[in-house]
């Protein structure tokens, strides 16, 4: 299984900083040249690979960690998503919800990767939040999961295991993912919700 993230912003970074503390590759892409943030990338680890968009989008499975109005042109990069999973790290905030045709951020993150599974996650978190090592007093962070694919949410659910983190799946987008959704200038009452599990 091979991972890629594209963004490499302060949640990029953040996410790039999940695998590095666990040994697992991943490539990181922006829509720029990869020379002008490979040393950013080295600096988190030796697994952290800066890639252009066209290479890094043949990983299985793609982190999302752009603007959420920037999705269309990471989408352009692929004519086709089929068997690739995206877990769309995006927030919709100050979206109007019309913008949207009244439908959560994450179907329309779906119907811009033709073909793939998406699975809303690891949006909820703020950036320094996310960039801190989800062991916290003998518990772990949690990150919630919503998809209409339940096998692609249990796939990342076992991934978010292996970055040390705690998933909670809250079913469908269009159920329990509007927890994590914002709409227009509200927040999902679950975004920003800072909870571990204690196992």
């Amino acid at each position: 299984m091979s991972y890629a993230i594209i963004g490499f912003g302060k949640i990029g970074h953040a996410l790039a900083k999940a695998f590095a503390r666990n040994g697992i590759e991943v490539s990181v892409a922006t829509t720029r040249n990869p020379q002008s943030f490979a040393a950013d990338a080295a600096a988190i680890g030796p697994k952290v690979i800066a890639k252009n968009l066209a290479d890094a989008v043949k990983a299985d499975v793609i982190f999302l960690a752009v603007r959420f109005e920037s999705r269309g042109d990471v989408a352009k990069a692929l004519p086709n998503w089929q068997g690739k999973t995206i877990v769309d790290v995006t927030n919709a905030y100050g979206v109007p919800p019309e913008q949207l045709g009244g439908q959560p951020s994450a179907q329309a993150v779906a119907q811009a990767f033709a073909g793939a599974k998406v699975v809303k996650g690891f949006n909820h978190l703020v950036a320094a939040v996310l960039d801190q090592d989800p062991a916290v007093h003998g518990g772990r962070r949690v990150v919630f999961l919503t998809s209409d694919d339940d096998g692609a949410a249990s796939e990342i659910g076992t991934l978010a295991e292996k970055l040390g983190f705690a998933p909670i799946k809250l079913g469908k987008i269009s159920e329990g993912g509007l927890l994590v959704h914002a709409r227009g200038n509200t927040w999902g009452q679950l975004i920003f919700k800072d909870l571990v599990k204690f196992d």
